[in-house]
């Protein structure tokens, strides 16, 4: 009489390690080849021209004043909402940092379209008090979104 021996089977083992390298491949790979949108925390229309600049990227960065449609005084990158005497204070200070430090002061305005010119204006009077020789507008290429 002759008897079967079965053998048992065993299960087929996954290597963890491997599967965990390859993720890591394709996690790597998604980061470098996704572009990230960057949106403006401030909706500007502004105005267009056909000589605008780009600044280098080697500059130091100019202080910024933003002025919405309706008015509104914004500074610096985080678009801080100030009122006109907040602005003036806020430009001396800065300006007298950058000259201690022994940087060129700029002054960067970025107004809407429709902001009033007198808004405008007034900043450029606090810059003349601030002793702010460099004065610069944001623009847009003609022809551009």
């Amino acid at each position: 009489m002759k008897f079967l021996v079965h053998k048992r089977r065993t299960a087929p083992a996954v290597i963890i390690v491997a599967l965990i390298d390859v993720l890591i491949v394709l996690v790597i790979f998604l980061l470098v080849t996704t572009t990230f949108k960057q949106q403006p925390s401030l909706r500007l229309a502004l105005p267009e021209s056909t000589q605008a600049l780009k600044s280098g990227a080697n500059e130091n960065p100019p202080m910024v004043v933003s002025i919405e449609a309706n008015g509104v005084f914004r500074f610096g990158p985080d678009g801080t909402p100030m009122s006109l005497e907040q602005l003036r204070n806020q430009l001396l200070i800065q300006a007298e940092k950058a000259r201690a430090t022994g940087q060129e002061v700029k002054l960067a305005v970025r107004a809407d379209k429709q902001a009033p010119w007198g808004k405008i204006v007034s900043v450029m009077d606090l810059a003349k008090q601030a002793n702010i020789k460099l004065l610069s507008a944001y623009t847009k290429e003609a022809g551009k979104p």
